[in-house]
């Protein structure tokens, strides 16, 4: 165990029992007692109420109703920290409960289940765990990871990947990684990713500075739709105010910026009769040839 997790634990440790020996603490960490002492010293540098009594009932103590905000965060940032782990509590599920248990015990706050997110898709949500956890796994330990993977364009192939970071943009989850088939750096879709493996192989690569603090860009188009009122709840649903205009006949006009692909085709589509694109001229075609095919198949 790292010493920066050891000490964090020693903290906890001492918050929920008041009081433990250091050959207690030795044998839990699997160190010597002078390597515990000298945690000890560590943190009562670091301004951490820890003390220690020698003799019968002796042992090592934290001051009562010491709580972690009194030295280091603020009332804010204590709520930031709890908030961002409740959010990914849903999707990296039993390791974020534990840890948003120790911190809210850490803080003394009590964790109220006022938000509950869920990133995962109707019925995929065990499918949808299980990948995000293998894919987390491999970017910890720098692990290769090898997976069938469907594009755009409905092409499959087979990736081998040093997975570098997940990154999560307008409701899909994305993996950015150095492909060992294309040797350059990619940005996968999470979702299109299948048969996902786990290797045994390590890497050492680090995401490049390009990358970092960067957001995935796509290329975009502003589209401007005509959308029936009889599908209002989509359009408060799906849209911003600002993105919306409304007719005198009640029906809506729509100005938004989508990324260009087969998503934002089959996403129009989805609205049925009960849509309109009115610019672009491209868009408007591509959607004329679609609907055509769709009517070919039942004829």
């Amino acid at each position: 165990m790292q010493v920066n997790n050891r000490l964090f634990e020693i903290i906890y440790i001492l918050l929920e029992r008041k009081k433990v020996t250091a050959k207690e603490l030795a044998e839990k960490f699997e160190v010597s007692t002078r390597t515990i002492y000298r945690d000890i010293d560590l943190l009562s540098a670091s301004g951490i109420p820890i003390y220690a009594v020698k003799g019968k009932d002796g042992g090592i103590s934290i001051l009562d109703n010491y709580v972690l905000d009194k030295s280091l965060l603020s009332e804010e940032e204590q709520n930031q920290i709890l908030f961002s782990i409740q959010a990914m509590k849903k999707i990296n599920g039993q390791d974020e409960k534990d840890i948003l248990n120790k911190m809210s015990r850490l803080f003394n706050k009590k964790v109220d289940d006022w938000i509950k997110v869920d990133f995962s898709n109707w019925g995929k949500e065990a499918l949808q765990d299980k990948r995000f956890d293998m894919i987390k796994t491999a970017i910890l330990d720098k692990k290769l990871i090898e997976f069938t993977y469907y594009n755009s364009n409905s092409e499959k192939t087979k990736r081998i990947v040093e997975p570098l970071q997940i990154y999560f943009k307008d409701k899909s989850w994305y993996l950015i990684a150095y492909c060992r088939v294309k040797n350059d750096y990619r940005i996968f879709k999470m979702a299109r990713m299948k048969e996902l493996k786990l290797c045994n192989e390590h890497f050492e690569r680090e995401i490049p500075n390009e990358y970092e603090d960067k957001s995935i860009d796509f290329k975009t188009i502003l589209l401007e739709l005509e959308i029936s009122n009889k599908l209002a709840y989509r359009v408060y649903d799906e849209f911003e105010n600002e993105e919306i205009t409304k007719n005198k006949d009640g029906n809506f006009i729509i100005k938004v910026e989508y990324p260009e692909n087969e998503w934002i085709y089959g996403y129009i589509l989805s609205f049925g009769e009960y849509i309109k694109v009115i610019s672009p001229e491209s868009i408007k075609d591509i959607i004329k040839k679609k609907a055509q095919k769709i009517l070919n198949n039942y004829i």
